[in-house]
């Protein structure tokens, strides 16, 4: 696989921003694309396809003081969680990263989130910065990664991923499909939903399933990506971070949601348009995934929740000068 450099990466952004002003004349931005930048295919399968699905931010109710209704917690970063990228040492595993906590001068794993949600693993130490009164709610924000919480007063603040406990993403929706619970044609955020809430006696274990546990903190500006930067509602994608050059620019190749009023789906419709890769996600893993971004609150939710489809994706670098 080709190695691309931080350098390499600012120099076609660069590129790019310099043609912007041809972007009202078809013809000669194309041409000017087509000679300035070389296209890498996400994947050599079938010319970058990829499987393209959807997050946003979530707004939630919630509270910053414990009460008898709003008892489920939102968590901080652990003091004690350590995060080691063994790439330093062992330059094949560079890009990966190992979380745990330290026992007896040894790297043991971090809590899983039964042991955290239903043993308390870290209730009572001060990590909690927020509750909420739906463990539903709690846990697609966990999926998402950052959220908007609404005050008792109505204002609202900006939740965003501080860290994981590093242990493995499993979907239960891909758990309810293989037990004959949903439907796999039917899978989607609001059938997930609406399952959890109607067989609250199996949610507890179906949550514990998925081992991987978010923390999070407040921020002003948000949602921020993996990058530190703000994402895009459209124009931000994840994708695998180990694979794929932070913060280049791509073209991306595929189809969108078309809601009805009442949030069903009722078709698809085709686009294309140029992306930034600027975060990526425990559940976005292997070279032929991409998330794509909808924004935040209700709407951008159900785009979210339904988009499940193929596309195609092709990274943008600027070609290298040619002596002559």
């Amino acid at each position: 696989p080709r190695k691309i450099t931080a350098a390499e990466v600012k120099e076609s952004l660069i590129a790019f921003l310099s043609l912007l002003d041809l972007w009202d004349q078809p013809d000669k931005w194309n041409a000017e694309i087509r000679s300035r930048f070389e296209l890498y295919p996400m994947s050599d399968a079938a010319e970058g396809e990829a499987l393209f699905t959807g997050y946003y931010r979530p707004l939630i109710e919630g509270r910053l003081t414990e009460t008898a209704e709003y008892r489920y917690p939102i968590y901080r970063r652990p003091d004690d969680l350590v995060e080691v990228e063994p790439g330093s040492v062992l330059p094949e595993l560079r890009g990966e990263k190992v979380v745990g906590r330290l026992e007896e001068n040894r790297l043991v794993p971090y809590p899983s989130r039964y042991e955290i949600d239903a043993l308390g693993r870290l209730k009572g130490k001060g990590y909690e910065i927020a509750w909420v009164k739906d463990p539903v709610d709690l846990f697609f924000l966990h999926i998402q990664g950052s959220g908007i919480m609404r005050l008792e007063d109505g204002r609202q603040v900006q939740l965003n991923y501080a860290a994981s406990n590093g242990r493995q993403y499993k979907a239960i929706g891909r758990l309810l499909i293989g037990s004959g619970k949903i439907p796999e044609q039917e899978i989607s955020m609001q059938r997930l939903r609406r399952y959890l809430m109607e067989h609250p006696e199996e949610r507890d274990a179906l949550f514990a399933q998925n081992e991987s546990y978010v923390f999070f903190r407040f921020v002003d500006n948000g949602p921020l990506g993996s990058l530190e930067v703000p994402l895009t509602p459209g124009r931000s994608i994840a994708t695998d971070s180990r694979l794929f050059p932070k913060g280049a620019l791509a073209f991306v190749v595929s189809r969108k949601p078309v809601l009805d009023a009442t949030g069903n789906l009722t078709g698809w419709q085709s686009f294309s348009r140029f992306v930034l890769n600027q975060d990526t996600g425990s559940a976005i893993r292997g070279p032929r995934r991409v998330d794509l971004y909808f924004g935040s609150g209700y709407e951008a939710g159900l785009a979210a929740g339904v988009m499940r489809t193929n596309g195609k994706v092709y990274f943008l670098l600027k070609k290298k000068a040619t002596g002559g």
